[in-house]
């Protein structure tokens, strides 16, 4: 049976979920499933999380902890990467000297200054567990969930002989939000999705091979849209396909949703943007994870359903050598998505099967639509550059690429932002960032 090793394991819901579709498949019950968390007290609620898991779907796998890195990915099949480095204190150092400079976000995690620290503060750590992977699982799958993900996807598959793929759950919500709309049930939809992490459009969207698009558009100019959707609503639109990450992350992608006022209101108001929304979710997570604690120890119960995650459907379909589809975070190649940079990491559709995961090539996008994705897949670049070549000047640049800088700062603020930004996460940087931190 394969061996499934969840790093940042103490992620405690995330891992019941995950844990839940991989022991709901009858060839992946009695798999080795292996934690590892650098937090004690995590690692030790999440190891009787599994427990608690397996017991309620009546599967059997060999279930263990580990603090040691090395150790749990020893002979592993299957690394997900959960990781959270600086966890909540680092996000929310992220959002207070970003006010400081009079800077408003929603999430934080993909784009923007935000973005940018996550990932330097994020890709060392990652790159430590690809070289770890390489001398003791070299033929392991890296299976990355971490944000930022392209970030991170792009700089192990340059740097790294592993295998890696990124995995979001955002084309399959949006696919159920979009069925919910149009009264539909999700499992009759086809659909299909291009373009970068939390930048990708539903190029085609079909019930039984009739279009939906028109029946979309008809809503949406009706007001019907809830209220948490306005901004893809008003993008759709405009761009003419559906973006497939949620309102409040794609405000802060855009020069026009935060910080703009014009006849009808401030825009913020307008289109309900949840400002400082990623701070209420890490409130929110701590007090669940205190909640889960309680619960284990009254021994339970707890919701267990199927998630969807694509991790559980990898490790199917690549121990049975049954194929499957899913979306996945890959490198381009210049083929994949042809009018996008060819070393980019793009979100296409895959097909999944005992030989491994093969990308499909979705062609060229609507000129608008990559036109609109270009400056994130320019950040992407920018970042990774920096982490891996150690550039300073490719930091600064990288925070230039920033929608909502540049609609609010000058350049000599941009720079001192991005000045007390490497001081502010100093523990958490690496060295060559003047920072503490070690992989």
């Amino acid at each position: 049976m394969p061996r499934i090793v969840l790093v940042g394991a103490g992620s405690v819901v995330f891992t019941k979920n995950l844990l839940g579709d991989i022991l709901s498949s009858p060839a992946l019950r009695t798999a080795d499933i292996v934690l590892h968390d650098i937090d004690p007290d995590r690692l030790a609620t999440a190891e009787r999380m599994a427990r608690w898991t397996a017991t309620a779907l009546a599967a059997t796998p060999t279930i263990s902890a580990h603090l040691d890195r090395r150790e749990a990915l020893r002979g592993a099949d299957f690394v997900v990467d959960t990781i959270q480095v600086g966890g909540a204190r680092a996000t929310q150092v992220d959002f207070a000297v970003a006010a400081r400079f009079g800077l408003r976000y929603t999430i934080a995690d993909t784009v923007g200054v935000g973005g940018v620290f996550r990932g330097l503060r994020t890709v060392p750590v990652v790159l430590g567990i690809a070289r770890d992977m390489a001398e003791v699982c070299p033929n392991a799958w890296l299976l990355n969930y971490t944000n930022p993900l392209a970030i991170v996807v792009r700089a192990v598959a340059e740097a790294s002989p592993i295998q890696v793929i990124g995995l979001c759950h955002s084309v399959f919500w949006t696919v159920d939000t979009l069925a919910g709309y149009l009264g539909l049930p999700r499992e009759e939809i086809d659909a299909d999705s291009a373009g970068v992490n939390h930048h990708a459009f539903l190029l085609r969207l079909e019930h039984h091979g009739r279009d939906l698009y028109p029946d979309l558009r008809e809503f949406v100019e009706a007001g019907r849209t809830p209220d948490d959707d306005l901004v893809r609503s008003d993008l759709f639109l405009r761009l003419g396909r559906y973006l497939t990450e949620s309102s409040g992350h794609q405000a802060e992608y855009d020069p026009w949703f935060i910080g703009k006022r014009d006849d009808r209101g401030d825009a913020v108001e307008r289109f309900h943007v949840p400002i400082g929304e990623y701070l209420q979710t890490v409130a929110d997570n701590l007090a669940e994870y205190a909640e889960t604690k309680r619960l284990l120890d009254a021994g339970g119960p707890f919701d267990l359903e199927l998630s969807g995650e694509y991790a559980a459907t990898i490790a199917e379909a690549m121990t049975t050598g049954e194929p499957a589809r899913i979306v996945g975070n890959v490198i381009n190649r210049g083929t994949l998505i042809p009018n996008l940079e060819a070393d980019a990491c793009v979100e296409v559709p895959c097909l999944v099967d005992g030989e491994g995961v093969h990308p499909v090539a979705m062609g060229n996008l609507p000129l608008q639509l990559a036109a609109y994705i270009r400056a994130a897949v320019d950040m992407q670049g920018l970042t990774v550059r920096a982490a891996l070549d150690h550039d300073r000047d490719a930091v600064y640049h990288a925070v230039m690429t920033d929608p909502i800088v540049q609609t609010h700062l000058t350049l000599d603020d941009a720079w001192r932002l991005t000045d007390a930004m490497i001081e502010a996460e100093a523990e958490w940087l690496p060295a060559w960032l003047g920072g503490s931190a070690t992989a």
